[in-house]
């Protein structure tokens, strides 16, 4: 089971960091790669959490988003998914660093099946370089 930790810098502040982390309009998809337009499903969502399907044409997941702006954290659990186990899922912590945002990232992901067994191998390769892409172009000044 692959659990990997990267830290990223961005230009937001902490705040903004946090809004676009668990931002779940449409714009997802135009601000994380790995999020299809197509496959975003938003089933519930309050004060400091929601549950959303998302992904793309190899994987989906649905997972229960909960956040605590005070803190600077964003947990997402696995509820369901194609590739993933339940109870996988990712963590952030943001810091604020000079005028933006440090974001520690920390992803725990147990593949399910072949596929999702395979992608996790994949992961445990590229993974580090993928998050750390994904998440600094996420949380880019627009």
């Amino acid at each position: 089971m692959p659990v990997l930790h990267v830290s990223v810098t961005s230009p937001l502040p902490p705040q903004e960091a946090l809004q676009r982390l668990t931002d779940f309009s449409p714009s997802r998809a135009e601000n994380w790669a790995g999020v299809d337009g197509n496959n975003l499903k938003v089933h519930g969502q309050g004060d400091g959490w929601a549950e959303v399907t998302e992904g793309n044409k190899i994987g989906w997941e649905r997972q229960r988003y909960t956040w605590d702006a005070t803190a600077g954290t964003v947990s997402a659990v696995t509820l369901n998914s194609n590739i993933w186990a339940p109870g996988s899922g990712w963590n952030y912590t943001i810091m604020p660093e000079g005028t933006g945002s440090r974001v520690e990232v920390t992803a725990v992901r147990k593949g399910d099946g072949i596929k999702g067994k395979l992608v996790g191998a994949l992961l445990s390769l590229i993974g580090k370089r993928v998050i750390s892409s994904s998440t600094a172009a996420a949380l880019a000044a627009r």
